[in-house]
């Protein structure tokens, strides 16, 4: 009796020692390096920006929830994030709370009134270059502060006027610029000049460089009626006249009538599961759900773990389920008020496996022999995702976008913010590639008061009933694809959330038929590898800048911020 007691108490004392010491050492990692993760009891937020970042972070500290935070954190970054995050954009929220309820709010641009199918072709039927992604033409009804206000009211705990108060001060008082912004202003300076008659705001008489402070004061007054007014103070009055006018003098098309009607939209979340992870995502508009649960639904079919990361076998299996996604969004994929996507039959596990009946591990299956699957029946990369947990366990997952860097490249006089180029994000012309090589069909062609199609894939994942992950990107195309990488990473290679978001990426969309892939993601031997099978391999610059959060089997947060931008993670 007595030898089993001690042997018991000593597991006990082990146990409890080892706890201390994991502690320990986690919350020692923030002074060894960005791969290395604090924890977080209470909350935690991951943003494009640290001053949004800490934005969000001082809600949950006042007693905020995960919604106050994101409403807190997204006019933040339409102040300190310029070229993604907005007011004159649109985006897609998934929320999960604590007690396991989740749902998804759709606040996607929409097409004008007065837009038409052909409204970017010439006489012969060709797209007009630059005519849908830069200038006024190119502007979608913005659907951001609408739905900001609808996720307050259903979900919000602290007053409106204080979530708002944040940005009102960032703007009035301003901010100091980073390099990379610095840069990017720089780069945007003539367009900025041309498109906006004299009046740019972001543009500096000199050269724009690190430290610079940035002040917006016309974007402060909007705020302020933002504040006061909720979503009136932009879709009515002062506002919406602003922008109506703006439109008028530079032959846009958006209109007051346009402003008033426009609504968020509350759509049941796709549900999916992965090797025993329940996986909730975003449904059309966004392609983005529909890509990843098709996705995750074919690599479920193989031993992901067994081949080396990155090797030729484990880069193959992901290139030909990607081709073969990305080929079904171009067919099947558009706004559901619209059209009625198969996406029974398109998520199905038969139709996944069939897919793949002509993947061989030999050589590649070229994009011209992969068209969208048949069954009976029938996004500059610059968008910004956060991230965001609270201390009772609700989590957002956040995607918002002006589609290119800086949108249009058109602000509103008078009112100091950009608008999105979001037309481009339709089918300027069923069969011709968008600005990010994206092909699309009928499905997604231009309709008066229609939602255009995104890859914007904001996703949360549970694990035996618990919040287990929350996890999203920007990227354009490659959206879905560094949100696919970042869950396998976790799940299928056990990294850490820091380096599931840290390591290289590789991807594919069908068309053009190309393997991306960031620099030395792909080791020489593999690449040599992938050539001989037939595979096209190009490096590039970024893809993707991941901002997730996992909670980990101990009941703390851990948070992933992509080491590509400026972004920030902070937690409490």
């Amino acid at each position: 009796m007595f030898k089993q007691i001690r042997k018991k108490d000593f597991k006990i004392a082990i146990s409890a020692f080892s706890l201390l010491l994991f502690l320990f050492i986690a919350c020692t990692n923030h002074q060894i390096g960005k791969e290395n993760a604090p924890i977080y009891r209470n909350g935690m937020v991951v943003t494009a920006n640290p001053l949004a970042s800490k934005v969000g972070l001082e809600i949950l500290k006042k007693g905020g929830n995960a919604v106050d935070a994101a409403v807190a954190v997204q006019f933040a970054l339409a102040v300190v994030y310029p070229n993604a995050g907005n007011i004159g954009g649109g985006g897609f929220m998934v929320y999960r709370s604590s007690t396991g309820e989740s749902n998804t709010l759709d606040f996607r641009e929409k097409a004008p009134e007065a837009a038409s199918k052909n409204m970017y072709l010439d006489s012969a039927g060709n797209p007009i270059a630059n005519l849908s992604t830069e200038g006024h033409l190119a502007v979608g009804v913005p659907g951001s502060v609408a739905g900001m206000w609808q996720a307050h009211q259903k979900y919000g705990k602290l007053d409106w006027k204080d979530l708002i108060q944040p940005a009102i001060k960032l703007a009035k008082s301003g901010f100091k610029i980073t390099q990379i912004q610095a840069e990017e202003l720089n780069s945007e300076d003539s367009i900025f000049r041309v498109l906006n008659s004299g009046y740019g705001y972001l543009v500096n008489e000199k050269q724009w460089k690190k430290d610079d402070l940035l002040i917006q004061n016309d974007l402060v007054e909007t705020l302020k009626l933002i504040q006061e007014q909720g979503r009136d103070g932009f879709y009515k009055g002062k506002t919406a006249d602003l922008i109506a006018d703006e439109m008028m003098r530079n032959k846009g098309l958006i209109t007051k009538r346009d402003l008033v009607n426009y609504q968020a939209v509350w759509r049941k979340p796709l549900i999916g599961n992965y090797k025993g992870y329940k996986i909730i995502a975003m449904p059309p508009p966004s392609s983005g759900g529909v890509a990843l649960l098709q996705l995750l639904g074919t690599l479920e079919n193989y031993p992901l773990a067994k081949y080396p990361f990155h090797g030729d076998s484990s880069t193959q299996i992901f290139v030909e389920a990607e081709r073969r996604a990305y080929a079904d969004r171009a067919t099947y994929l558009g706004d559901p008020d619209f059209y009625q996507a198969p996406i029974k039959n398109l998520l199905s596990k038969s139709y996944l496996k069939n897919r793949m009946n002509n993947f061989s591990f030999d050589k590649a299956t070229p994009s011209s022999e992969i068209l969208a699957g048949d069954f009976k029946g029938k996004e500059s990369e610059q968008t910004t995702h956060f991230s965001i947990t609270d201390k009772d366990g609700n989590a957002v997952a956040i995607t918002t976008t002006l589609n290119g860097s800086f949108g249009a490249k058109v602000f509103v006089k008078g009112a100091g913010f950009l608008l999105n180029n979001e037309m481009d994000d339709f089918s300027v012309k069923p069969g011709t590639p968008n600005m990010y090589g994206l092909v699309g069909g009928e499905a997604n062609a231009i309709q008066p008061n229609k939602r255009m199609l995104s890859s914007m894939t904001p996703t949360i994942v549970e694990k035996d009933g618990k919040l287990f992950m929350v996890v999203g990107s920007p990227g354009g195309s490659t959206i879905i694809t560094t949100v696919l990488q970042t869950i396998t990473n976790v799940i299928d290679y056990q990294m850490s959330i820091q380096k599931a978001v840290n390591v290289k990426r590789v991807h594919h969309q069908w068309l053009p038929d190309l393997i991306y892939i960031e620099k030395d993601a792909l080791d020489s031997l593999t690449s040599q590898k992938l050539t001989h099978k037939g595979y096209k391999i190009l490096e590039r610059g970024n893809i993707g800048r991941c901002d997730a959060i996992l909670l980990n089997k101990w009941g703390y947060y851990e948070g992933g911020a992509d080491p590509r931008g400026d972004d920030s993670k902070m937690g409490y």
